[in-house]
């Protein structure tokens, strides 16, 4: 399977940390060696980094790592294919415009027979049931809310978790989506996210020997929550997820959790 890292602050981060720690697993700590992701919020925009190849080999995953880009949002990806073949069009995270803003999708497992729902407005550029779910959230979401985006952020939240629920009972479906001022996450079968706020303390990534004190680099005001498939470092508590749960985070803190 793939794995997902999403980030999600109340101030401009970069995720270089985080992401080298995902970007080993994509090929030298891990199989993930068949197309990496990562996509970087600015407002309701989103700037997309795309390579169907491993990104721990990768130079332009290298670039990224070298030039930070701060951000308060932000979803990466590596893929290990079940479906579909190793192609741009079939790399994570996926991205659509909704409601005026991006959404940004990336998903970890298999969702069986996601073809027989019906599609309206958007639709896959590739062939993975990854996009085609992402598309289904979306085509719901725009029915249940044709008034635009929602102002009472948990009727959104609630319709999230409700479209997941029904989409994964057919099979895997660990998402990340974002859509520029929170992200959801959905546990199926192994999700983790640690919240990081002062006091800051020093992190060293589980796959390799790289320490980051924070302390060095945040304020006491900040907040950074980090969700990934499994916890990237070795000497910081996470939250591992339950099966059938759904987090949401805003401003850099867990806003919410449902069922799902």
């Amino acid at each position: 399977m793939c794995e997902l890292l999403g980030m999600e602050c109340n101030v401009p981060t970069d995720i270089v940390f985080s992401f080298s720690g995902l970007a080993l697993r994509g090929g030298v700590r891990g199989p993930h060696a068949d197309g990496w992701g990562l996509a970087l919020y600015e407002g309701r925009a989103v700037r997309t980094f795309l390579e169907p190849a491993a990104a721990a080999n990768s130079k332009l995953a290298a670039y990224v790592r070298s030039h930070p880009i701060k951000t308060l949002l932000a979803i990466a990806h590596v893929r290990k294919r079940t479906r579909g073949p190793i192609s741009l069009a079939n790399t994570h995270p996926f991205v659509r415009e909704l409601w005026g803003r991006h959404f940004t999708f990336a998903h970890n497992g298999t969702v069986r027979g996601v073809k027989r729902h019906k599609l309206t407005r958007f639709h896959p550029i590739g062939t993975t049931d990854s996009e085609y779910a992402f598309c289904v959230i979306l085509n719901r979401l725009e029915r249940a809310f044709p008034g635009g985006y929602p102002q009472d952020r948990a009727k959104l939240h609630r319709a999230v978790a409700r479209i997941g629920k029904e989409l994964g009972e057919s099979g895997t479906f660990n998402f990340l989506l974002g859509d520029g001022e929170q992200m959801f996450a959905r546990c199926a079968t192994k999700l983790s996210y640690i919240v990081r706020k002062a006091p800051f303390e020093k992190a060293t990534l589980a796959d390799e020997d790289l320490t980051v004190d924070f302390a060095e680099v945040t304020t006491p005001r900040d907040r950074v929550a980090i969700v990934a498939t499994a916890p990237l470092t070795r000497d910081e508590r996470w939250t591992i997820g339950r099966p059938g749960e759904m987090w949401v985070f805003r401003r850099g803190q867990l806003a919410a959790t449902l069922r799902s």
